[in-house]
């Protein structure tokens, strides 16, 4: 199945095997596991839990959304824009350059068109219609944050895409020829072409994989993003580590945090932070705090709006600055207002028989199942 990509293999693999990362034939995290993060008490969710268990999973309607072409037409007022455009992908306007991260717009976070979580809330925008963007970013090679048929469709442009060590075998598998793939290290930069932009690589807490026997083969990443007048840090996929002092001391202060809320459970909560551990995390990295990485998958046990409500809970709590824009709401984070809980008018609303999930990721034909 193409869809699962690929190994790394020559000068790649080379360059992987030097990494000071690559310990015993894989990649590890280097800094250990703060106490507590990981309940042992608690089981891990069966295949059975994910298919039938918990409740509201997914919101019983649609999720009120914006179509963001008419102000991406402007520039923004503050030279810092982004864009939430579901889980983790997100736009990124800074200063006259356009970076899109971890771009999904597949029907499902699987290998799979058939099985496997599926999206329950459409991109407020169509692929065909995004505007020309400078950069794709890629944080790791998770069904969630790299996806085929999208990476399929970018293929066929001119795009440059910058990621972890390693993933790039997967996309040159996948038709993006290796001229047009950088890949980085954790503290390694590269500047966006044709611009004053910098991206670097920094730690995350997680893992890698696609399949049953790529476990950890290749690497996973922060991404700080930086311009001569602004800067922001996206998370990826992470669980709490203290390496975020060392990112704000390297790569800050920052303008814009996008950490990860969502997808958290007790069993695994070493690799992914959940609200409470994420205000944690802005409380070391500093700047306007954008939860991502919920709202659009069921990938754990807790209710679809639970780590909304929780963040909004805590925060006060820590006195971060949210911003939580409705999907597809271009909004800067040196504008940013009170945040307004648009998520609990779902529950008032009903999903149509057909189901919202169904053909929710309103691709143009050529970037649909199969692509092959």
């Amino acid at each position: 199945m193409k869809s699962l990509g690929t190994r790394a293999e020559g000068a790649r693999l080379e360059r992987i095997k030097a990494s000071p990362l690559w310990v015993n034939d894989r990649f590890q995290n280097v800094h250990p596991i703060l106490p507590h993060l990981r309940d042992s008490s608690v089981p891990m969710p069966s295949i059975k839990d994910f298919m039938f268990g918990g409740e509201r999973r997914v919101p019983p309607g649609p999720l009120p959304s914006m179509n963001p072409l008419s102000t991406w037409e402007r520039k923004p007022q503050s030279g810092l824009r982004v864009t939430w455009l579901g889980h983790s992908t997100m736009l990124i306007e800074i200063d006259g350059v356009r970076i899109l991260t971890d771009p999904v717009w597949g029907p499902r976070a699987s290998p799979s068109a058939l099985v496997g979580p599926k999206r329950f809330q459409p991109v407020p925008i169509t692929l065909r219609k995004m505007p020309p963007v400078d950069v794709v970013v890629i944080s790791h090679d998770h069904y969630d944050h790299l996806d085929y048929p999208t990476i399929r469709a970018l293929a066929k442009t001119r795009v440059p895409f910058v990621t972890s060590l390693g993933v790039g075998a997967h996309l040159e598998y996948w038709g993006v020829q290796p001229e047009r793939i950088t890949e980085l290290e954790w503290w390694d930069s590269c500047p966006v072409p044709n611009s004053d932009v910098v991206l670097s690589a920094a730690p995350s807490q997680h893992f890698s994989g696609r399949g049953f026997k790529d476990r950890n083969a290749t690497l996973w990443s922060s991404i700080a993003i930086r311009s001569p007048k602004h800067s922001v840090f996206f998370s990826g996929d992470t669980g709490l580590t203290t390496e975020y002092r060392s990112i704000r001391e390297k790569l800050g202060p920052f303008d814009l945090v996008m950490l990860e809320i969502g997808a958290f459970h007790p069993s695994w909560g070493d690799i992914h932070l959940g609200p409470e551990n994420a205000l944690k995390a802005h409380a070391m990295l500093g700047g306007v705090f954008m939860p991502v990485h919920w709202g659009t998958f069921a990938l754990a046990m807790h209710a679809w709006d639970q780590p909304a409500e929780r963040l909004l809970e805590f925060a006060p709590q820590t006195g971060a600055q949210l911003l939580m824009p409705l999907l597809g709401q271009p909004v800067e984070p040196a504008h940013a207002e009170a945040v307004e809980p648009w998520w609990r008018g779902v529950e008032n609303s009903e999903r149509p028989p057909s189901s919202a999930t169904e053909g929710a990721v309103s691709l143009p034909a050529s970037v649909q199942w199969p692509l092959d």
